[in-house]
């Protein structure tokens, strides 16, 4: 009898170490995929009749405005077979484009053209992994396993939709479960908040797990501040609520997902009055004494070459 019970007790701490083991083995293979915030989900209205308060009550504060700080930028193991060992810079990335002052991408896509200013100064490390790819200067692992230099998002589709939250993209299995072969780090920089519609950030599986996907916010989704690296804005704004409105399928993926037809890379002009107000700060910074112009000297986190992933769909 005691044999038998303790038969049934050994089985049973098997079968919960297998459990375990499978839960951590499928948490680290999850694809990259920000999640909605559970709090804004909306709540059926009441059918109740709201009573006149007898008194008015002043309006509400107005709500505090969020702080995010800059994080370190880490380091993150090269994968053994990466052709360049991990090292990647803006200078390989943009190799052979005109002389301008702003990035910018162009994703045209078969709703119309997104435009994305890309925040090189801010992720620089992200900005040069997206633009290696897209123009096909970094080598990337294809879904053949092989190593190739070829443009990653050309013929790709935004796989992943939720209105009201983003749309997601850059995966060359069109699934969500694609990498590049390699992951670079997340590139947190000072008030990185993720506060409206239009803004490009990087998918990712956890901390500094980005490789290539990607996901524009089809709103302001802040709860994602300080998980997801945002390295360029993208408009119109119009057109990101177009393609999130489209026909969804099972969950999260749509019937016929939107097609990145192809990404170009540009270099352009700064708007006039950006480049006033630079020249006028640069005037202001060499009349000033010394501090101002040491802290003007370096932007904050500005590594040498690994950005991240964001939310890798399925």
């Amino acid at each position: 009898m005691y044999a038998g019970v303790k038969s049934s007790i050994d089985f049973a701490k098997a079968s919960c170490a297998l459990f375990g083991c499978a839960l951590f083995i499928g948490a680290c293979n999850a694809p990259p995929e920000p999640q909605p915030d559970p709090s804004a989900s909306q709540k059926p209205a009441s059918t109740a009749t709201a009573k006149p308060s007898a008194t008015p009550r002043p309006p509400p504060p107005p709500p505090k405005p969020r702080v995010v700080h800059a994080k370190p930028v880490k380091e993150v193991k090269p994968s053994p077979d990466d052709p360049v060992k991990g090292k990647w810079t803006l200078e390989d990335a943009t190799q052979g484009l005109p002389k301008g002052d702003v990035l910018v991408a162009s994703m045209e896509t078969d709703m119309g053209t997104l435009e994305c200013t890309l925040f090189a100064d801010k992720a620089p490390i992200t900005v040069a992994n997206f633009v290696g790819l897209a123009r096909g200067l970094r080598p990337w692992k294809t879904p053949e396993g092989k190593w190739e230099k070829k443009p990653a998002y050309d013929g790709t589709v935004f796989h992943r939709i939720i209105k009201g939250f983003m749309i997601q993209g850059g995966d060359a299995k069109k699934n969500g479960t694609g990498e590049a072969g390699y992951v670079i780090p997340d590139e947190i920089w000072e008030g990185a908040t993720h506060d409206r519609a239009g803004l490009l950030c990087m998918a990712n599986r956890g901390p500094d797990t980005n490789s290539a996907q990607f996901f524009i916010t089809d709103a302001g989704p802040t709860h994602l501040d300080g998980g997801y690296t945002i390295f360029g804005d993208c408009g119109p704004v119009s057109l990101i609520h177009e393609i999130a409105n489209v026909k969804m399928g099972r969950g999260d993926r749509p019937d016929s997902p939107p097609v990145i037809k192809k990404v170009t890379v540009t270099r352009k002009a700064a708007p006039a009055a950006a480049a006033s107000a630079s020249a006028s700060a640069s005037a202001g910074a060499s009349a000033s004494a010394g501090p101002t112009a040491a802290a003007t000297a370096a932007p904050t986190a500005a590594p040498s070459v690994a950005p991240t992933a964001a939310p890798s769909g399925k």
